[in-house]
């Protein structure tokens, strides 16, 4: 009889039961790729804990396969756990991602005297090749700028990893999702979804960005002393209305905090 085509293994690092550990690892025979490279941040009931990280045993026993490293966004749920597992691979192996969450794994790096490792600009609707995986990167909207999803071929079937996502049509810096490579991708025919849940179980519709700078520009105008605004580092959207919204009233922005005067 014939042998059989392998199966494809999609085995979950993390990322499933909670906000964290993002890290997806799918095998097809000879070939591994890796989607995320997260970490957790302890919550209350783990004292002394910096940071949690996923158990990539099985990546590092495997380490042979990997053909590169896909990164969909920079969040640090899904790029925080690099410099720990770059750190433990025996080898060089390639990461893809936009030129922003480059911005951030280069960083990251350095602060870990990571050295040598191939970073792999992308954009929107580029392709790569990596053993049997047949990948096309697109265009999602999230509370990050440059985030994709990604489409994968492989000899077993078809799938589309949806990276984190917030459906905005009118984004602040005018990158929408690439809903025509969606579409196509779904004409075409899917065998697996895997997509983001975070808040599917409330209903409606998250609001657009665009609506929060409205009410930024009121609160600033209209504020008589000073205007403290708290936001993760990684909100650039946020940041630049806050910019526009104090400089349209001739106010001064003062950036605080480690990672915000990294990041900018």
């Amino acid at each position: 009889m014939p042998k059989k085509d392998p199966a494809l293994k999609v085995i979950p690092m993390g990322g499933l039961d909670g906000i964290g550990k993002n890290m997806t690892v799918f095998e097809y025979g000879n070939d591994m790729v890796l989607v995320d490279a997260g970490l957790m941040f302890p919550d209350d009931e783990q004292p002394g804990i910096d940071l949690v990280l996923p158990d990539y045993t099985y990546v590092l026993e495997n380490e042979d396969k990997l053909r590169g490293i896909l990164i969909t966004h920079g969040h640090e749920d899904h790029i925080g756990a690099l410099p720990y597992l770059l750190m433990d691979l025996t080898r060089k192996v390639p990461i893809y991602s936009s030129k922003l969450s480059l911005g951030f794994i280069e960083g990251k790096l350095a602060e870990h005297k990571i050295v040598g490792t191939k970073l792999r600009e992308v954009t929107d609707g580029s392709k790569v090749q990596l053993g049997t995986f047949d990948i096309t990167f697109f265009s999602m909207t999230h509370s990050i700028p440059a985030a994709f999803g990604i489409h994968m071929k492989t000899p077993a079937g078809t799938l589309i990893h949806s990276g984190d996502f917030k459906l905005d049509q009118t984004p602040i810096d005018g990158v929408r999702p690439n809903y025509a490579a969606i579409t196509k991708f779904g004409s075409e025919g899917l065998d697996l979804l895997l997509s983001d849940s975070t808040n599917a179980n409330r209903p409606g519709m998250t609001p657009s960005e665009a609506s929060v700078g409205a009410a930024l520009r009121h609160i600033i105008k209209n504020a008589t002393g000073r205007v403290f605004v708290a936001l993760f580092s990684s909100h650039i959207h946020r940041l630049q209305q806050v910019c526009d919204a104090s400089v349209a009233v001739k106010r001064k922005v003062v950036v605080t905090g480690r990672s915000m005067i990294t990041n900018t």
